[in-house]
Protein backbone atom coordinates (compact mmCIF):
# COMPACT_ATOMS: atom_id res chain seq x y z
CA UNK A 1 0.00 0.00 0.00
CA UNK A 2 3.00 2.34 -0.33
CA UNK A 3 1.44 4.41 -3.13
CA UNK A 4 -1.70 4.89 -1.03
CA UNK A 5 0.30 5.80 2.09
CA UNK A 6 2.42 8.39 0.28
CA UNK A 7 -0.50 9.79 -1.71
CA UNK A 8 -2.54 10.25 1.46
CA UNK A 9 0.42 12.02 3.09
CA UNK A 10 0.74 14.44 0.17
CA UNK A 11 -2.94 15.31 0.54
CA UNK A 12 -2.55 15.76 4.30
CA UNK A 13 0.41 18.09 3.77
CA UNK A 14 -1.49 20.17 1.20
CA UNK A 15 -4.34 20.43 3.71
CA UNK A 16 -2.01 21.99 6.30
CA UNK A 17 -0.72 19.03 8.30
CA UNK A 18 2.90 17.89 8.63
CA UNK A 19 2.77 14.12 8.15
CA UNK A 20 5.65 11.74 8.78
CA UNK A 21 5.47 8.97 6.20
CA UNK A 22 6.80 5.56 7.26
CA UNK A 23 8.00 3.45 4.34
CA UNK A 24 10.02 1.10 6.59
CA UNK A 25 12.89 0.86 4.06
CA UNK A 26 13.74 2.74 0.86
CA UNK A 27 13.32 -0.49 -1.13
CA UNK A 28 9.57 -0.47 -0.38
CA UNK A 29 9.23 3.18 -1.39
CA UNK A 30 9.80 2.22 -5.01
CA UNK A 31 6.08 1.43 -5.12
CA UNK A 32 5.37 5.08 -4.29
CA UNK A 33 7.76 6.85 -6.66
CA UNK A 34 5.06 8.65 -8.65
CA UNK A 35 3.64 10.22 -5.49
CA UNK A 36 7.14 11.28 -4.38
CA UNK A 37 8.57 12.40 -7.73
CA UNK A 38 5.55 13.85 -9.51
CA UNK A 39 3.38 15.02 -6.63
CA UNK A 40 5.32 15.84 -3.44
CA UNK A 41 8.44 17.21 -5.12
CA UNK A 42 6.75 19.28 -7.84
CA UNK A 43 3.57 20.71 -6.31
CA UNK A 44 5.04 23.94 -4.96
CA UNK A 45 6.70 24.72 -8.30
CA UNK A 46 3.86 23.73 -10.60
CA UNK A 47 1.22 25.73 -8.70
CA UNK A 48 3.25 28.86 -8.07
CA UNK A 49 3.65 28.28 -4.35
CA UNK A 50 -0.08 28.06 -3.66
CA UNK A 51 0.46 24.66 -2.10
CA UNK A 52 3.25 23.35 0.12
CA UNK A 53 4.04 19.73 0.92
CA UNK A 54 5.81 19.78 4.31
CA UNK A 55 6.04 16.03 4.77
CA UNK A 56 8.91 13.91 6.08
CA UNK A 57 9.33 10.56 4.33
CA UNK A 58 11.38 7.99 6.23
CA UNK A 59 13.15 5.90 3.59
CA UNK A 60 15.96 4.02 5.41
CA UNK A 61 18.93 3.02 3.26
CA UNK A 62 21.80 0.58 3.32
CA UNK A 63 22.73 -3.04 3.74
CA UNK A 64 20.47 -4.92 6.13
CA UNK A 65 22.45 -8.02 7.07
CA UNK A 66 21.23 -11.25 5.43
CA UNK A 67 18.35 -9.39 3.78
CA UNK A 68 19.57 -9.71 0.19
CA UNK A 69 19.13 -7.55 -2.88
CA UNK A 70 15.57 -6.25 -2.38
CA UNK A 71 16.10 -4.98 1.18
CA UNK A 72 19.65 -3.59 1.15
CA UNK A 73 19.75 -0.75 -1.36
CA UNK A 74 21.34 2.68 -0.93
CA UNK A 75 19.38 4.92 -3.28
CA UNK A 76 20.12 8.35 -1.85
CA UNK A 77 21.51 9.58 -5.19
CA UNK A 78 18.07 9.07 -6.80
CA UNK A 79 16.52 11.59 -4.46
CA UNK A 80 19.45 14.04 -4.43
CA UNK A 81 18.89 14.19 -8.20
CA UNK A 82 15.23 15.14 -7.69
CA UNK A 83 14.45 18.89 -7.62
CA UNK A 84 12.03 19.92 -4.90
CA UNK A 85 13.09 17.72 -1.98
CA UNK A 86 15.73 17.84 0.74
CA UNK A 87 17.72 14.66 1.47
CA UNK A 88 18.95 13.85 4.98
CA UNK A 89 21.37 11.03 5.93
CA UNK A 90 22.18 11.12 9.68
CA UNK A 91 24.98 9.03 11.17
CA UNK A 92 24.67 9.53 14.94
CA UNK A 93 21.87 9.58 17.54
CA UNK A 94 22.44 13.30 18.12
CA UNK A 95 22.20 14.14 14.44
CA UNK A 96 19.20 11.86 14.05
CA UNK A 97 17.39 13.79 16.79
CA UNK A 98 18.42 17.26 15.63
CA UNK A 99 18.04 16.68 11.89
CA UNK A 100 14.63 15.06 12.33
CA UNK A 101 13.42 18.20 14.09
CA UNK A 102 14.92 20.32 11.30
CA UNK A 103 13.10 18.16 8.75
CA UNK A 104 9.80 18.57 10.60
CA UNK A 105 10.23 22.34 10.55
CA UNK A 106 10.99 22.47 6.83
CA UNK A 107 8.21 23.77 4.64
CA UNK A 108 9.04 21.33 1.86
CA UNK A 109 9.21 17.54 1.48
CA UNK A 110 12.21 15.92 3.15
CA UNK A 111 13.51 12.46 2.24
CA UNK A 112 14.85 11.19 5.56
CA UNK A 113 17.29 8.31 5.06
CA UNK A 114 18.71 6.81 8.22
CA UNK A 115 20.78 3.65 7.77
CA UNK A 116 19.12 0.34 8.64
CA UNK A 117 22.26 -0.90 10.41
CA UNK A 118 22.23 2.18 12.69
CA UNK A 119 18.73 1.60 14.09
CA UNK A 120 20.15 -0.05 17.22
CA UNK A 121 22.71 2.70 17.89
CA UNK A 122 22.01 4.45 21.19
CA UNK A 123 23.49 7.48 22.94
CA UNK A 124 22.42 10.42 25.07
CA UNK A 125 21.28 13.43 23.04
CA UNK A 126 21.12 17.11 23.87
CA UNK A 127 17.63 18.29 22.93
CA UNK A 128 18.88 21.86 22.70
CA UNK A 129 21.34 21.19 19.87
CA UNK A 130 20.12 22.65 16.59
CA UNK A 131 21.49 21.20 13.34
CA UNK A 132 20.16 23.00 10.26
CA UNK A 133 19.77 21.22 6.96
CA UNK A 134 22.80 21.75 4.73
CA UNK A 135 25.54 22.02 7.35
CA UNK A 136 28.29 19.40 7.46
CA UNK A 137 30.20 18.25 10.54
CA UNK A 138 33.99 18.03 10.56
CA UNK A 139 34.97 15.15 12.85
CA UNK A 140 38.75 15.17 12.28
CA UNK A 141 41.07 17.88 11.00
CA UNK A 142 44.23 17.38 8.98
CA UNK A 143 46.21 18.64 6.00
CA UNK A 144 47.07 15.60 3.83
CA UNK A 145 43.64 14.44 2.62
CA UNK A 146 39.94 15.26 2.86
CA UNK A 147 37.49 12.38 3.30
CA UNK A 148 33.81 13.16 2.72
CA UNK A 149 31.18 10.62 3.74
CA UNK A 150 27.74 10.23 5.34
CA UNK A 151 25.47 7.72 7.07
CA UNK A 152 27.18 4.41 7.93
CA UNK A 153 30.29 5.60 6.10
CA UNK A 154 31.07 7.88 9.05
CA UNK A 155 31.57 5.03 11.51
CA UNK A 156 33.49 2.98 8.97
CA UNK A 157 35.86 5.90 8.27
CA UNK A 158 36.42 6.54 11.98
CA UNK A 159 37.31 2.85 12.40
CA UNK A 160 39.68 3.06 9.43
CA UNK A 161 41.51 6.03 10.94
CA UNK A 162 42.27 3.88 13.99
CA UNK A 163 44.02 1.20 11.92
CA UNK A 164 47.78 0.97 12.31
CA UNK A 165 48.20 1.54 8.57
CA UNK A 166 46.65 5.02 8.85
CA UNK A 167 48.11 6.11 12.17
CA UNK A 168 49.97 9.38 11.91
CA UNK A 169 48.20 10.49 8.75
CA UNK A 170 46.71 13.96 8.86
CA UNK A 171 43.17 13.68 7.50
CA UNK A 172 40.10 15.91 7.41
CA UNK A 173 36.97 13.80 7.94
CA UNK A 174 33.68 15.47 6.97
CA UNK A 175 30.20 14.05 7.57
CA UNK A 176 27.87 15.78 5.08
CA UNK A 177 24.76 14.91 7.16
CA UNK A 178 22.48 16.20 4.38
CA UNK A 179 22.99 15.44 0.69
CA UNK A 180 20.65 18.19 -0.44
CA UNK A 181 21.38 20.84 0.34
CA UNK A 182 25.00 19.82 0.89
CA UNK A 183 27.69 21.92 2.53
CA UNK A 184 29.79 22.84 -0.47
CA UNK A 185 31.71 25.58 1.33
CA UNK A 186 32.99 23.16 4.01
CA UNK A 187 34.10 20.62 1.40
CA UNK A 188 35.71 23.19 -0.90
CA UNK A 189 37.61 24.84 1.96
CA UNK A 190 39.00 21.52 3.10
CA UNK A 191 39.81 20.22 -0.40
CA UNK A 192 41.57 23.50 -1.24
CA UNK A 193 43.74 23.09 1.84
CA UNK A 194 44.59 19.39 1.48
CA UNK A 195 44.66 19.17 -2.31
CA UNK A 196 43.14 15.66 -2.25
CA UNK A 197 39.58 14.43 -1.81
CA UNK A 198 38.25 10.91 -1.22
CA UNK A 199 34.47 10.42 -1.16
CA UNK A 200 33.26 7.29 0.64
CA UNK A 201 29.76 5.80 0.50
CA UNK A 202 28.06 2.42 0.75
CA UNK A 203 25.93 3.04 -2.33
CA UNK A 204 26.99 1.70 -5.71
CA UNK A 205 29.92 3.84 -6.85
CA UNK A 206 28.64 4.22 -10.43
CA UNK A 207 26.62 7.47 -10.58
CA UNK A 208 26.53 7.67 -6.78
CA UNK A 209 26.29 11.04 -5.03
CA UNK A 210 30.04 10.86 -4.46
CA UNK A 211 30.47 11.62 -8.16
CA UNK A 212 28.67 14.95 -7.68
CA UNK A 213 30.84 15.87 -4.69
CA UNK A 214 34.04 14.89 -6.49
CA UNK A 215 33.13 16.74 -9.69
CA UNK A 216 32.12 19.96 -7.94
CA UNK A 217 35.23 19.93 -5.74
CA UNK A 218 37.49 19.35 -8.74
CA UNK A 219 35.81 22.17 -10.66
CA UNK A 220 36.07 24.62 -7.78
CA UNK A 221 39.44 23.75 -6.25
CA UNK A 222 41.41 21.68 -8.78
CA UNK A 223 42.03 19.02 -6.13
CA UNK A 224 42.75 15.39 -6.93
CA UNK A 225 39.64 13.26 -6.42
CA UNK A 226 38.88 9.61 -5.81
CA UNK A 227 35.75 7.65 -4.89
CA UNK A 228 35.07 4.51 -2.89
CA UNK A 229 31.69 2.85 -3.21
CA UNK A 230 30.13 -0.52 -3.80
CA UNK A 231 30.58 -2.44 -7.06
CA UNK A 232 27.65 -2.31 -9.49
CA UNK A 233 26.12 -5.57 -8.32
CA UNK A 234 23.00 -6.46 -6.33
CA UNK A 235 23.70 -7.05 -2.63
CA UNK A 236 24.05 -10.80 -2.12
CA UNK A 237 22.37 -12.89 0.56
CA UNK A 238 25.41 -15.05 1.35
CA UNK A 239 27.84 -13.34 3.73
CA UNK A 240 30.75 -13.61 1.30
CA UNK A 241 28.67 -11.86 -1.39
CA UNK A 242 27.26 -9.26 0.98
CA UNK A 243 30.80 -8.35 2.04
CA UNK A 244 31.63 -7.45 -1.55
CA UNK A 245 29.13 -4.59 -1.32
CA UNK A 246 29.84 -3.56 2.27
CA UNK A 247 32.19 -0.76 3.30
CA UNK A 248 35.02 -1.86 5.57
CA UNK A 249 37.82 -0.02 7.37
CA UNK A 250 40.32 -2.05 5.33
CA UNK A 251 38.80 -0.96 2.00
CA UNK A 252 38.83 2.66 3.16
CA UNK A 253 42.46 2.42 4.29
CA UNK A 254 43.46 0.98 0.92
CA UNK A 255 41.71 3.85 -0.90
CA UNK A 256 43.43 6.39 1.35
CA UNK A 257 46.87 4.90 0.62
CA UNK A 258 46.15 4.83 -3.10
CA UNK A 259 45.25 8.52 -3.42
CA UNK A 260 48.12 9.58 -1.16
CA UNK A 261 50.80 7.53 -2.90
CA UNK A 262 49.79 7.60 -6.57
CA UNK A 263 51.43 10.35 -8.59
CA UNK A 264 49.24 11.86 -11.31
CA UNK A 265 50.45 11.26 -14.85
CA UNK A 266 51.93 14.27 -16.60
CA UNK A 267 49.93 15.17 -19.75
CA UNK A 268 51.82 14.47 -22.96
Amino acid sequence: SEANIMGAAVGMALAGLRPVVEMRVVDFALCAMDEIVNQAAKNRFMFGGQGRVPLVARLPIGIWSASAAQHSQSLEAWFAHLPGVAVVCPATPQDNFSLFHAALESGDPVIYMEHKALWSLQAEVDEGVVVPLGRAHTLRQGHDLTIVTWSRGVGACLQALELDSLRGMSIDLIDLRTLWPWDQSAVFESASRTGRLLVVHEAVQVAGFGAEVAARAAEETGCRVARLGAPRIPVGYAQVLEDESRLSPQKIAAAVHKILTTTPETPQ
